[in-house]
């Protein structure tokens, strides 16, 4: 079974599982957990709200531990599992994987949107962002490392007419 504790002491498992080194995983456990736990004390982990008793985490918890928790999903990320090959490494059913994914996802979505480090959405977003890192002293600090803009690729474009287009698909295409 896949436990935090048990990874992190490799050399690069973390960074292979999640592409984070385990001082960026670290820095982004606590403010996770927070969103974890402002959640789960409004919703259950079926999605309904919670109305008789409050959260408390149960012993025999899947994911025990807010790295764990943070681990499952960055991993599930990166690695673009099936969710029974997921939930079988990290010692659960397909459907109880499938409950954490629906509950971390949102989750790792708004930590890194507090701490904006959220990926933008639209290509206005990420100019805006990349202008502001390289402007700020505090861009070396941050969580994600991005890169500058460069310019145009120097690759020449090829343009076909769409004769042309449809002759190189049919050729290409025995």
């Amino acid at each position: 079974m896949l436990r935090y504790q048990s990874e992190k002491d490799k050399t690069n498992r973390i960074l292979d599982l999640t592409s984070l080194t385990v001082e960026e995983f670290e820095q982004l456990v606590e403010p996770f957990e927070r969103a974890f736990v402002r959640h789960m004390q409004h919703w259950t982990m079926e999605g309904k709200p919670r109305t008789a008793r409050a959260y408390t985490p149960y012993t025999n918890s899947p994911l025990p531990t807010s790295e764990d928790r943070l681990l499952f999903i960055l991993s599930y990320l990166k690695l673009a599992a099936l969710q029974v090959a997921h939930g079988a490494l990290f010692g659960m059913s397909q459907s109880n994987a499938n409950k954490w994914i629906h509950v971390l996802m949102p989750l790792l979505h708004q930590t890194l949107s507090d701490l904006g480090d959220a990926p933008g959405r639209h290509l206005r977003a990420l100019q805006e962002r990349l202008v502001e890192l390289q402007t700020s002293e505090a861009g070396a600090s941050t969580l994600f490392f991005t890169t500058a803009l460069n310019g145009r690729l120097s690759a020449p474009r090829i343009v076909m007419s769409k004769k042309q287009l449809i002759a190189a698909r049919s050729n290409a295409t025995q």
